[in-house]
């Protein structure tokens, strides 16, 4: 484990990260009207929960960072590109959110004929990758801590499948799934009160 606050507190971080992202997104869906997108947008309430899950995925990457240092150890070169390319998936699909929860009301006040307006090739090409880079980090990360072995099983491929499903996290409820298994790695960490080895530690020398 990097020795740092942050890794050391990796268990509680991933737990709220993860609840966080799965309560807000569930609130997403009690408020979503597919049938009434301008609508929606103007709704108030709809407006602030929006915001708040672009909010989540800022928790997400803190949790994802204390992840690896908790693990950077046992994780190698694999771990290594596993979590750069979760971070760079959870940093653009966060832009998206951002934009859904901000822009996205504004367009739907002054411009409502955009929800029905043909998308062009740069916006699809741009969301799509978005989507795959998301999707394809989280599974990487969850593969990656698989393989450290330092968890149960059931864990990491929980991250694994929240990954796949998180491809459509940009639409409620498909952000519940990482945010329940990341909350289920973190309440994990927690309860087996487990500490990643300190540098000189025989784990550490084992880990190396």
């Amino acid at each position: 484990m990097s020795d740092s606050s942050l890794s050391r507190q990796a268990g509680p971080i991933a737990l709220a990260a993860g609840a966080s992202l799965a309560l807000v997104d569930l609130a997403r869906w009690g408020l979503a009207r597919p049938t009434d997108l301008v609508g929606m947008m103007a709704d108030p309430l709809f407006q602030v929960v929006n915001a708040a899950y672009f909010v989540t995925f800022f928790g997400l990457a803190v949790a994802l960072v204390a992840l690896y240092g908790w693990l950077d150890l046992r994780a190698g070169w694999f771990g290594l590109i596993a979590f750069l390319v979760a971070l760079a998936g959870t940093l653009t699909q966060g832009g998206n959110m951002w934009f859904e929860g901000f822009a996205v009301p504004w367009l739907a006040q002054v411009a409502p004929s955009v929800f029905t307006a043909e998308k062009t090739i740069t916006l699809q090409v741009g969301a799509l990758a978005a989507y795959m880079l998301f999707a394809l980090g989280w599974i990487l990360f969850g593969i990656a801590v698989l393989r450290t072995r330092t968890v149960p099983a059931v864990l990491p491929i929980a991250v694994i499948v929240g990954g796949v499903l998180g491809y459509n996290s940009g639409l409620p409820p498909y952000g519940v799934p990482l945010g329940l298994a990341l909350a289920a790695l973190g309440a994990g960490l927690i309860r087996a009160g487990r500490a990643a080895p300190q540098p000189g530690s025989v784990g550490a020398q084992e880990a190396r």
